[in-house]
């Protein structure tokens, strides 16, 4: 009696595997489809299918007017040579924040304490930089931050990158740093221990949130590198090159996958977007995919199909293209660099509309503020990677770029972004953009 009840256990638990592996295979083609929308090919697909539709005039929210396109390709022509007579643009890439009146801070800093190693450099550059790119979504328009050491005040993007800047290299986010100051160079690091500490409190006093300077979504930045922490924490084998494990870890990665070959810029985001996939919080998951920067539209599909969504990653390309610039100083080549595509941020996405090449279907819905998931928001940013795609080579041509493998960064350098800036300013006084997103700190 014993030996059949042992029998049937063992017949229901080899079922009950049986039934998991197949449940399991069924997800298997659901989590790869989720998976490629963790790439460029899929950004520029989804944009480019908004685009159609909006020619079309199926789309709810925005339309397009492609006449106006090559008067907008001038205007951002003329940015580009005033800002850079010489036409020497740098790529789009943070590191242009941390210059200021010809002061590159970040490079002062680097030089007088780390050591003349490329690696030990660019592991610093690269916790700098994931820091720093993801504190910058969009601060509001009242917040400043006044730097002490310079007396320079910043606000926006600058403003942010000086902050984030000083925060770094203060030891803040290095465990090491902070408690033993052991070497100069044991600040200039980010690592899990440090990052999952980081409250509200810290980032609001490095940040000088007052109530008289706000910051918006100062407190979802804070849980932003919380969550960061962890992340560096669960992959070791991303993150973890001795020790504890440090976001520079991520150098010894992309070496290893530049092996014998030029690395191409859109391994770099790939890494990024599965290495910092769990991070976001409140974003979409489908089939226990996290998707990050990436939201249904009802026009696409079904909100529980991978072709309903449409991805964006902004920051996560803005990291990208931020990472360049340390990983070839180390001696690694990166390839493919113009298959990134523009940023779908509210700089570009503003300029195409002061423009008049992007058109709300209904002109009261731009006072309206909308969640970043709303499709009037999803419709915006997606049209502007698809725009920004049809603008870029009318600036190059424009400025003799045309040839040049940096094409796409230089031209969003020079740039798309700094014209949307300008023709916001000249437009109303606060130099907002001409829509208005809710921000919580973690996207624009």
């Amino acid at each position: 009696m014993t030996s059949k009840i042992t029998e049937q256990s063992a017949s229901a638990q080899a079922e009950r595997e049986a039934q998991a592996r197949l449940a399991a295979d069924a997800t298997l083609p659901a989590q790869r489809e989720a998976r490629a929308l963790l790439t460029t090919t899929a950004v520029r697909n989804a944009a480019n299918r908004m685009l159609d539709l909006a020619l079309s005039r199926s789309l709810e929210h925005w339309q397009v007017d492609l006449d106006r396109l090559p008067a907008t390709a001038d205007f951002v022509a003329q940015v580009t040579r005033d800002r850079f007579p010489k036409l020497d643009v740098p790529m789009h890439a943070r590191w242009r924040h941390f210059v200021f009146a010809g002061r590159d801070l970040w490079r002062e800093i680097a030089d007088s304490r780390i050591a003349h190693d490329p690696r030990a450099r660019a592991r610093a550059e690269i916790d700098l930089a994931i820091t720093s790119v993801l504190l910058d979504a969009g601060s509001g328009g009242a917040w400043k931050y006044r730097d002490a050491e310079t007396g320079i005040v910043a606000e926006r993007s600058e403003g942010l990158a000086l902050a984030s800047l000083r925060w770094f290299a203060s030891g803040a986010f290095s465990a090491t740093g902070s408690q033993t100051r052991a070497s100069p160079a044991d600040a200039l690091r980010a690592d899990a221990i440090a990052l999952k500490q980081v409250d509200a409190a810290a980032l609001n006093a490095a940040f000088q949130v007052s109530h008289d300077n706000p910051l918006a979504g100062s407190a979802q930045r804070a849980a932003l590198l919380n969550r960061l922490g962890l992340a560096a924490e669960a992959r070791p084998d991303l993150f973890a090159t001795t020790g504890v494990p440090r976001l520079g870890g991520l150098f010894d990665v992309f070496a290893q996958r530049a092996s014998g070959h030029a690395l191409p810029a859109t391994v770099i985001l790939e890494t990024l977007l599965d290495a910092l996939g769990p991070i976001w919080d409140a974003r979409p998951l489908l089939a226990g995919v996290p998707l990050g920067d990436c939201w249904p539209h009802p026009a696409l599909g079904l909100a529980s199909e991978a072709k309903g969504y449409v991805p964006l990653h902004k920051l996560s390309q803005w990291l990208t293209y931020s990472l360049l610039e340390p990983l070839q100083n180390a001696g690694i080549e990166i390839s493919g660099i113009d298959e990134l595509t523009g940023l779908p941020e509210y700089r570009n996405g503003g300029l195409l509309v002061d423009t008049g090449v992007l058109v709300p279907r209904d002109a009261q819905s731009v006072l309206t503020t909308h969640h970043v998931s709303h499709p009037f928001v999803v419709e915006l940013r997606a049209l502007t990677v698809a725009l920004l795609d049809r603008l870029v080579p009318l600036v190059a041509q424009r400025l003799g770029l045309a040839n040049d493998m940096y094409v796409a960064a230089r031209v969003l350098e020079g740039g798309t972004w700094a014209a949307g800036r300008r023709i916001a300013r000249d437009k109303r006084a606060d130099g907002g953009p001409p829509f208005h997103i809710a921000s919580d700190g973690t996207v624009l």
